[in-house]
Order: structure tokens, then sequence, then C-alpha cells
């Protein structure tokens, strides 16, 4: 573990202008499941997908139903290690950007400021018809009180606020609408066979063409949205360094691939910096 963190640090030290991309792997220790495994499956069935949540009234009602349960968890999760030791390497000068797949803002709650939510962020909900905006903790809080009838049981925790579980009862549940014009609510997440917006993406593919190298954390890389960055980062000759545990769809394109614990290497990097200060 010390030489990957050994491993980590010289990198960053070699290319001190660094953009970062983060996954899931960066949560997992503030207790937010992972979507995929070590070897990039799965490891509970495919999420909700944006043309199902759009057209089915009654993924609407399991998607809401299920939230009750699921999203408690991200909206009480705290920072980990990762999330303060990148936090520190943005304060240290190191991190120009930090692009996250995730939507669950501990990147920010650590201290962290050069953040794009890449996925968009759970926290928000907003109309697709008028594009208002709805705080999630009141949108989450007027669906239980709409749904007095509906038992919060216990169930398994899935990725992006999610829970594990299936009901008859998601037939009843009753799903809230946009008070400003009736439209359809949704969070303000890029669903699954939906389009990161483009500006987002151009924006960040200006700041990885001026970075030295790009660094990505916690990711498998399986979803294209945040693979893209590593093709166009191989094909400008930025070096790549990977930090995850298990395999990524980047591993032929990589400078430096550590499979290695994410919180204690990031950590080791960032104490080995500041003692060479």
């Amino acid at each position: 573990m010390i030489k990957h963190a050994e491993q980590l640090a010289e990198f960053i030290h070699s290319h001190p202008k660094l953009v970062v991309l983060t996954g899931a792997g960066v949560s997992t220790d503030s207790g937010i499941p992972a979507y995929r495994d070590q070897k990039g499956n799965w490891q509970h069935s495919a999420p909700v997908q944006h043309k199902e949540y759009m057209e089915s009234h009654y993924a609407r009602q399991r998607y809401w139903a299920r939230s009750l349960i699921g999203w408690p968890l991200m909206r009480d999760a705290k920072p980990s290690t990762a999330h303060y030791a990148l936090s520190k390497l943005e304060q240290m000068g190191y991190i120009q950007l930090l692009i996250t797949q995730n939507v669950d803002r501990l990147h920010q709650h650590s201290g962290s400021e050069k953040v794009l939510d890449l996925h968009g962020r759970s926290d928000k909900v907003r109309c697709m018809s008028c594009a208002a905006y709805y705080d999630r903790k009141d949108i989450h809080n007027q669906t239980a009180e709409a749904n007095p009838q509906f038992e919060i049981v216990a169930a398994g925790a899935r990725p992006d606020g999610d829970a594990d579980l299936e009901s008859e009862a998601f037939a009843d549940f009753t799903v809230l609408d946009c008070e400003a014009c009736g439209g359809i609510l949704k969070p303000d997440v890029v669903y699954f066979g939906d389009n990161v917006p483009k500006e987002s993406v151009f924006n960040a593919l200006d700041v990885l063409q001026e970075a030295d190298a790009l660094l990505t954390v916690g990711t498998s890389l399986m979803v294209y949205s945040g693979y893209r960055f590593c093709k166009k980062a191989k094909e400008w000759n930025k070096p790549i360094c990977a930090l995850n545990l298990g395999v990524t769809r980047a591993d032929e394109l990589l400078s430096l691939k550590l499979d290695a614990p994410i919180a204690e290497t990031l950590g080791g990097a960032v104490e080995m910096l500041q003692n060479q200060r």
C-alpha cells in the first residue's frame, strides 16, 4: 500500500496540473453502494432508464416509492477520507478540475470547489416541462406525506438513493407533479439512456487540454460519459493514472494503474506530497 501511495505521489508531483475524474469508489466508504463490482459487472439490476422513467407512470411510482427508503442514506452521507484527500490536493494547487460521475455532492461537502457534477446532483429535483427546480428534501417530505399508507420497510441500499424493493403497493403510490405546471418531476440527475449536457463536456475538455495529466479515482469507466475523457487524454498524449480496485475500461490507455484501496492510497500520497514541501 505504501508503494502505491508513493507511485501516486510521484505521478501527481510530476504532473502538478491535474484533471481528476471520480466515480462511485470514492463514496463507498461513505456508505453509498457502487453500481459495479471489481470486474466491472453490475452488482444490482440495471438502474431506471431515462426513457422508461419519462414514459411510464408506474416506473415513476416505483422510483419514488423506493426513494423514500433509499434516498435518506445519500442525504445523510458524510464525506470519506478520499473526499477530504482530494479536497486537500485542490487546496495544494494540484487539481485544475474535478469531474465527478457521482451525484451525492460529497466532494463539495468536503471542501472541493473546482467540481463538475457530470451526471447532475441528487439533492435537486427538476420539472421536465418548465424546468422549475425544487429541493429534494422538500419533495421527499411531501411525497412521504402524500403516501401515509406506504410502509417504510428495511431494504437493501442501491446506488443513487434507490433501494432493493419490489411491492404491489407501488401501483397505489402517489407521485408529485410540478406545482407550477403539472409536469413530470425528476431528480436533476442524468439517468442511463440520457445525455450529459454538451456544455459540461466541452468545458471539461477545455480544461483537460491545458492540463498535465488525467487521474481517475474509484471508477471502472464502463460508462462512456467518463471514458471519453480517457480517450481524449490519450489522443492528446496526456498521461493517465487510474486508482481503482479492479478493472477499468481504459486499462489499455493507462500510463499507471494502481489497483489499491482508494482512501488509504490517496491519503498516503497527500501526506507524502505535504512532507515534500
